[in-house]
């Protein structure tokens, strides 16, 4: 095992300063996967589509079909006028299989989430986004994990704190985009955040 090189995150955190809300992922999946330099940047991956049928009722809305990736100065004006931060629960892993899997994925480091909410003092919803961030994130806080699509308020670093479970953004997860999203929608619709 020790043969396996420990990958650190390739990303720093993206921590609009009134960001109300943080999602937080896993790990990125290897480079050669990336359409963007940003987070969830596999094409493949339906975060960003998620969030534009959410917001704009348009599956496409921050995607560049085209050239077949995101179109990440969209998405990241969206997230600084939502006041939506994003970073991922591992700090640095190990791949033991080589790939982009969660199941396989070794968490050497975990994020340092205190540091982060230093930096965001308005943030009071966590939302976690796959079972992978769900386990690192609740090891964290010392916290039970919620069901998928639900929440539980915790207190953690002496703030309260909503903590959301949603379903994989990945299509290795058997949900139909439209499904993910309406379990997704919830967040804003439960904190009186306009979307669609």
């Amino acid at each position: 095992m020790d043969t396996v090189p420990v990958e650190t995150h390739p990303l720093a955190p993206f921590l609009p300063p009134r960001a109300r809300i943080l999602l937080l992922g896993s790990f990125p999946p290897p480079r050669k996967r990336w359409s963007m330099e940003f987070f969830y940047p596999n094409y493949t991956n339906d975060m960003w589509r998620i969030f534009g049928l959410i917001f704009f009722n348009d599956k496409n809305h921050f995607v560049d079909t085209a050239q077949k990736r995101f179109r990440r100065e969209a998405i990241e004006a969206f997230l600084h006028e939502q006041g939506i931060a994003v970073s991922d629960t591992v700090a640095k892993a190990r791949r033991l299989n080589g790939n982009a899997s969660d199941l396989t994925l070794e968490v050497v480091e975990p994020l340092d989430l205190a540091t982060i909410l230093d930096r965001i003092p308005l943030c009071r919803i966590i939302v976690t986004t796959g079972q992978k961030a769900t386990d690192t994130l609740c090891a964290i806080t010392g916290t039970p994990a919620p069901p998928i699509g639900r929440y539980t308020d915790i207190i953690y670093h002496d703030r309260p704190i909503r903590l959301y479970r949603m379903p994989s953004s990945s299509r290795a997860y058997p949900k139909p985009l439209p499904e993910k999203a309406a379990v997704y929608r919830t967040i804003f619709e439960d904190n009186m955040i306009q979307a669609y």
